[in-house]
């Protein structure tokens, strides 16, 4: 078996074959194609091979990760493909196995994927971090919005209307702009972003609606006629522009019998609805792995107010590097994981928090401490420290797309 780069020579006809033969039928071609041969053209994508036949495939995507506020790439792994007479053969782990490397050698942080099966990621130090979450609700709920507290507008001083104006492919610029200071603004974990490139197709989708606005961004689809209206996203930073998105989708409520929408756990539209209509009706679990643990921490976002001092012990047999007795340092809103010497024999110091690269993605993502120690995540450490740990690496992670 030979894993190498796929590139402009070789033939996509196989590796569409491959997809079918894994996945079942490829709804958009066209859309495959593009796909395929952006991540070709980047040096992202490797195939395992059994003499000419093409046995199995993976690649991964150029992208940006929101972690308490703070941008960091990101590779996100996808299209993993395995070819049904060659499963169960090693053939699979053997090609992650080199992805990772090279995902490391490109110097990515951390890496996210979505998991048909967890058993081969975990195996390779991926580990559940979040969710992308659908909710849905009769569109009715949103034609009066719950009016603002009075309470909060006591001043009298409350924002001024919002107007949003449409946008799209040659908006993708500015799309990027917003959205980008809209996830920095709330502090939010877990959402990604792709190139320009990327959300200038994605913008030109037909079908697809779009609205813009300087703290916020909409956009949604019809579905199943005019039945249902699917909002792929709605974003925003101020009140004003909140109530004008939603109040956008909500105008639809004559024709559209249900609203479905990916949004992050803590969108206000469950505070924005009259009745409680909202409800979860899908959520499908994704994985991240800490592939560069110095620079995962020193790029991700913490609390501003919240401190701590830990010594880890990682373990990483794929990511050699992440080897080692570590100090994590957080302060400031900042991280450091720098190398450590160990501590006199008998001291609490002598006995670091011990991971290994699953104990150390859901630490990152803001499990805490009591879960993964019960999980059999992480052993040992200073009792004393976890709090402090739990506090600054709280998050609830989420993603606003399948990839």
């Amino acid at each position: 078996m030979i894993i190498r780069e796929l590139d402009a020579t070789d033939d996509t006809a196989a590796l569409l074959d491959l997809s079918v033969r894994a996945f079942g039928p490829v709804p958009d071609r066209h859309g495959w194609e593009a796909t395929a041969a952006s991540v070709i053209g980047g040096q992202r994508y490797l195939a395992a091979f059994d003499g000419d036949r093409m046995a199995a495939a993976a690649r991964f995507h150029d992208m940006t990760q929101c972690w308490a506020g703070r941008w960091l790439r990101m590779a996100g792994v996808a299209g993993v493909a395995v070819a049904p007479e060659d499963r169960g053969r090693g053939t699979g782990r053997a090609l992650m196995t080199a992805l990772l490397g090279r995902i490391a050698e490109q110097g990515y942080p951390v890496s996210v994927l979505y998991p048909a099966t967890s058993s081969i990621y975990r195996s390779l130090g991926w580990e559940t971090a979040g969710g992308c979450e659908t909710l849905a609700f009769p569109a009715r709920s949103l034609h009066s919005l719950v009016r603002p507290d009075p309470a909060a507008a006591a001043d009298g001083a409350g924002p001024p209307g919002t107007r949003l104006r449409r946008c799209g492919p040659g908006d993708a610029a500015e799309v990027l702009t917003v959205v980008t200071g809209v996830h920095q603004a709330l502090r939010d974990s877990g959402p990604n972003l792709r190139d320009e490139e990327s959300v200038r197709q994605w913008l030109g989708a037909e079908g697809r609606f779009c609205y813009l606005a300087p703290d916020g961004f909409l956009a949604y689809r019809w579905q199943h006629g005019n039945d249902e209206l699917q909002v792929d996203r709605a974003l925003a930073v101020s009140a004003a522009t909140t109530r004008a998105i939603w109040g956008i989708v909500a105008s639809h409520s004559s024709i559209a019998g249900t609203v479905r929408a990916c949004l992050g756990p803590a969108d206000p539209v469950h505070w924005l609805t009259r009745e409680p209509d909202v409800a979860q009706v899908g959520r499908v679990a994704w994985m991240l792995r800490v592939v560069d643990a110095p620079a995962a921490v020193a790029e991700r976002g913490f609390p501003a107010g919240a401190e701590v001092t830990a010594r880890l012990r990682l373990a990483d047999p794929v990511c050699p590097d992440n080897e080692g007795l570590w100090t994590l340092e957080v302060s400031g809103g900042k991280g450091t994981l720098s190398r450590a010497q160990p501590g006199p024999a008998g001291s609490m110091a002598a006995r670091p928090l011990r991971a290994g690269p699953r104990g150390l993605a859901a630490l990152y993502a803001g499990a805490p401490l009591a879960t993964l120690r019960r999980a059999g995540l992480v052993a040992d450490g200073d009792p004393a420290t976890d709090a402090g740990l739990d506090t600054v690496f709280a998050a609830t992670p989420f993603l606003l797309e399948t990839f």
